[in-house]
């Protein structure tokens, strides 16, 4: 589930990867534009992030891709995305600690811009958020740094390196964890109920 889907350009590139996807917004119009790209190949239903029209464990994976920035309480929609879903959740932003977003975050004090309104995390600052709300629970993160166009052509090699994806002043960040939890339920058969029950030591009265 893609949280904050917009216009569902994520949702098409999770379509595309074979998997089942299903896009909240709160805006109606987003809504619209990403129903006339992706027509029945996704799900689509009105939301707000924070507080989320879906049963708890109801996804294997919840996304917020460029979602947090632009919300009043970004904690409570990173809980709700560990609500709903039972495997992993990950997180996309705007880095703070990026000098071209501090340029343009500076700009937009001046001109009309998107960034005007953004909030940019940094990585440490996001997994804070994470621990906050979900507990101490595996993370794994990387950063994307934008290759000058002359390298252009060994971009994808070069995104991919170790010392990239951990540099923290990348243009955007991606954080990754799992869920766990504390309590198990296990389901016991119909028979093994009965058999339990026949060892039980509270017997009766008159037997």
């Amino acid at each position: 589930m893609d949280i904050g889907c917009g216009s569902g350009n994520h949702l098409l590139l999770f379509y595309r990867l074979g998997l089942d996807v299903t896009g909240v917004d709160a805006s109606p119009y987003m809504l619209d534009v990403a129903r006339s790209r992706l027509g029945h190949k996704a799900c689509l239903e009105i939301g707000r992030a924070e507080e989320l029209p879906f049963e708890d464990n109801e996804f294997d994976i919840g996304t917020l891709i460029n979602t947090l920035e632009f919300l009043d309480d970004p904690l409570a929609a990173i809980q709700e995305a560990g609500r709903v879903a039972r495997d992993r959740v990950f997180l996309g932003v705007l880095n703070g600690l990026s000098p071209k977003c501090i340029c343009r975050k500076c700009s937009a004090l001046f001109t009309e811009s998107i960034f005007k309104e953004a909030r940019l995390f940094t990585i440490w600052g996001l997994r804070g958020f994470v621990k906050k709300t979900c507990g101490d629970v595996p993370m794994e993160w990387g950063s994307v740094v934008l290759v000058p166009s002359f390298l252009k052509r060994y971009g994808q090699g070069i995104e991919m390196a170790p010392s990239i994806q951990s540099y923290p002043f990348g243009v955007f960040l991606g954080l990754v964890f799992d869920l766990t939890y504390t309590l198990k339920t296990v389901n016991l058969k119909v028979t093994e109920r009965l058999k339990e029950g026949a060892k039980s030591p509270i017997r009766r009265s008159g037997s």
